[in-house]
């Protein structure tokens, strides 16, 4: 009994030294700083589009018929009124027959009316017919002429019709598309049918992009675009903002706006329908003086627990939303002194800052602890 009485003290003494000494030192926070400034800022509008041809012509027909030669392809240059295809012409051809044979019978009509009327009008002058007879030979003739000129009419439009059985471009372009083979019949009843789609000018092409109502604002005609495509995810092409059309598409309550984009296309690189990754500039400012976005956003760590610890009140969240911009930077003591700073505009990355830093002052960006001492040579101590 009396040894355990000097023992059980000696035992905890031995146990708070062991402890004390494989315990690590308290960590102390190291902070991350940077340099004030001078550089640019550039503020982006980033979107997705497509690329697609400044004047794209759907090429169709105005009659029915089934497609008896095709004179050009995918990917062919044409001229302005160069044959394209044919549909078969038998029906139009025939007729403009029926037309043709109906105008000579009507024509017959006529002369046989006008010369009734004409032999008539000679009895008439010695009292042989009355005025009555000698008005109705004369409507005769007047409809004969409406016959005539009806059928002629008829006749004119059938050979437009035969016309059109020869399809034509209607414009200096390339074929992208080919949307009928020989043997087909084209049905032009009820809507024009698409037989080619023609673009006018590859070199110059556009991309067509949506973009949303919040960060449509500051787009305007004119403004540079750097955009990258798929097949060449390593090359940046340049651009310049065409317009921002104002018919605006809303899907899921979410409204964009169509920004269409001016491309130049002189290599021809760059096909219709690829998909565009875009950066719109809005906004640049060269040499102006800025610090680290982050640096706007830290807080201590002293006072990010004190305000998880704290709920904050809907008022002064409201308050706190405009508060003023501040960074932190070591005093004197070593200790974290706040600045408050006037800011400018902001690409996310870096801030603008209008007053409160000049260049070469360093601020914090964030904090980073301490490793822990390594604790594999320390004691340890077990009580049985």
């Amino acid at each position: 009994m009396k040894y355990l009485k000097i023992f059980l003290p000696l035992a905890a003494i031995c146990a708070a030294a062991v402890f004390w000494w494989s315990s690590p030192d308290e960590e102390k926070p190291k902070w991350v700083m940077a340099k004030v400034d001078q550089g640019a800022i550039v503020q982006r509008v980033a979107a997705n589009g497509t690329l697609n041809p400044v004047e794209l012509v759907n090429v169709g027909t105005q009659i029915s018929g089934t497609v008896i030669k095709l004179h050009v392809d995918f990917n062919q240059p044409v001229k302005a009124g160069q044959l394209l295809a044919e549909l078969d012409p038998a029906i139009l051809e025939a007729q403009i027959r029926q037309s043709e044979a109906n105008l000579a019978s009507a024509r017959a009509v006529l002369n046989n009316a006008e010369l009734a009327l004409k032999r008539n009008e000679n009895l008439k002058s010695r009292g042989f017919v009355s005025d009555g007879a000698l008005d109705g030979l004369r409507k005769d003739v007047e409809t004969a002429r409406a016959q005539v000129a009806q059928i002629e009419a008829q006749m004119a439009r059938d050979r437009t019709n035969l016309g059109y059985s020869k399809v034509r471009s209607p414009i200096d372009g390339i074929v992208v598309n080919r949307g009928i083979d020989v043997g087909q019949t084209v049905a032009a009843s009820f809507q024009t049918p698409t037989l080619f789609q023609i673009a006018r000018d590859l070199r110059r092409m556009q991309i067509d992009t949506s973009v949303s109502e919040a960060d449509v604002g500051p787009i305007q005609p004119g403004q540079p675009v750097r955009f990258t495509v798929d097949a060449f995810r390593e090359q940046e092409f340049t651009a310049k903002v065409r317009m921002v059309r104002l018919n605006p598409t809303t899907l899921q309550n979410v409204v964009t706006y169509n920004v269409v984009i001016n491309v130049d296309n002189k290599d021809g690189i760059l096909l219709p329908g690829m998909t565009a990754q875009v950066a719109i500039v809005t906004n640049r400012k060269e040499r102006v003086l800025r610090v680290p976005a982050a640096a706007l956003r830290f807080r201590p760590p002293e006072q990010d627990a004190a305000a998880a610890s704290a709920p904050v009140p809907p008022e002064k969240g409201r308050r706190a939303s405009a508060q003023v911009p501040r960074v932190h930077v070591i005093g004197e003591s070593g200790a974290l002194v706040a600045k408050e700073i006037k800011i400018g505009i902001t690409d996310g990355r870096f801030t603008e800052v209008l007053e409160g830093l000049s260049e070469g002052d360093e601020i914090v960006v964030r904090a980073v602890a301490a490793p822990a001492n390594n604790q594999t040579s320390g004691f340890r101590f077990r009580m049985f």
